[in-house]
């Protein structure tokens, strides 16, 4: 008798109100916004899932409330291509207008539900996903998100900010920049630069703030802070080819993804030849059956793979392929909760590096205090 899923249940995660606000280039970022996805078998395996969202969570919730959970009761966990395809292909069938299911709402539950579904695959194989993904090494370098864009904040208070950040043993930074003009921004990078030295990585995120030409001479002026990467430098309208044009300006190497709406916007990053880091986010499209296709074609390609947020689950994908990367913490509760409380047994993060936690699938146990405290069951 084949495994299937036999229970469903659905909570959504949020943070404190932030009373002030982390900006980044044009637009806030909550502190937490998060759909937990939770599956239980008939064997009694549970796996959980995530699907990030930074704008309201609530068209996602609306297709949870709507009927979407019964096409996944009977379901069998362990063929997560069949269940990803149905999932996914309802963005382009009747019933979805019909129900009024918005095409990101189901691209995100899409994610969430792949992403559980490989947890009970991990568990019911006793092994961890990096694992039965490649196990190609168990530690991966991480960095730390800092320097938003805060009401009042000063570059002293920016120095401090880093100054800790530093003396916490973190090795690679990662700084916010393009909401002001350049010349200001390249003086807070320089604070950066300054506080971390030079034997630490500088990474510099622009949240598609600026135009070709700023871009351009951007690159110019970050050349003597030697940053690691420059992250979504270009507006949305036309980055992919914007980005092969300025890709050919600078020797920084570019990086881009989070902002894709599906493995197939990445596949394209990856032809336009531009970016030397893909950043896709499994918890936000894809999940690992599509992500595992895109770190495949990032190997194959010569770009490496440093998924956008949620560490302690993309470690898992990173750890297990030679295209692997970096993942993306953030060590500051109060910028990100769930990282510092969601889970009973994090890895561990010191000097630089991630060590996964051995323990089968995902190798994270809920904390079902966090849930109560940042949760509401939804499902």
């Amino acid at each position: 008798m084949s495994t299937k899923i036999t229970d469903l249940s659905v909570f959504i995660l949020r943070g404190p109100k932030d009373e002030r606000l982390h900006w980044v280039s044009h637009f806030t970022v909550p502190s937490a916004n998060e759909v937990l996805v939770r599956l239980r078998t008939d064997d009694g395996v549970e796996g959980f899932g995530l699907a990030t969202s930074y704008a309201s969570a609530e068209p996602i919730l609306d297709v949870f409330r709507s009927g979407i959970g019964e096409r996944l009761i009977g379901a069998n966990p362990l063929a997560p291509e069949r269940i990803y395809e149905d999932m996914f292909s309802l963005t382009s069938k009747r019933i979805a207008h019909e129900k009024g299911w918005g095409r990101e709402a189901l691209v995100r539950i899409s994610a969430a539900v792949d992403v559980a579904c490989w947890d009970i695959i991990g568990k019911m194989a006793g092994l961890p996903l990096y694992r039965l993904f490649g196990g190609y090494r168990d530690q991966v370098p991480y960095y730390v998100t800092c320097a938003y864009y805060r009401d009042g904040k000063d570059l002293a208070e920016l120095r401090e900010e880093i100054i800790e950040l530093k003396e916490q043993g973190h090795r690679g930074f990662k700084a916010k920049v393009g909401g002001m003009d350049l010349a200001d921004d390249i003086k807070r990078l320089e604070v950066v630069r300054e506080v971390i030295g030079d034997d630490c990585d500088l990474m510099v995120d622009v949240n598609r703030a600026w135009g070709l030409e700023t871009a351009t001479e951007a690159v110019r002026e970050l050349a003597a802070l030697s940053p690691r990467w420059l992250e979504e430098p270009l507006r949305w309208q036309d980055d992919r080819r914007e980005l092969k044009l300025l890709s050919q300006r600078t020797p920084i190497p570019l990086s881009a993804g989070e902002s894709e709406l599906t493995s197939y916007g990445c596949r394209s990053l990856l032809e336009e030849q531009a970016i030397r880091i893909l950043q896709f986010d499994v918890t936000m499209f894809g999940g690992f059956t599509e992500g595992r296709k895109m770190a495949a074609l990032c190997e194959l390609n010569h770009v490496q793979v440093t998924p956008h947020h949620d560490c302690f689950i993309h470690a898992q994908l990173v750890a297990s392929t030679p295209a692997g990367g970096f993942v993306e913490a953030f060590t500051n509760p109060e910028r990100d909760p769930l990282q510092a409380e969601l889970f009973e047994n994090p890895p561990t993060l010191s000097e630089g590096w991630l060590t996964l936690n051995d323990e089968p699938g995902l190798g994270l146990t809920l904390s079902e205090d966090a849930i109560s405290k940042y949760g509401e069951r939804v499902l």
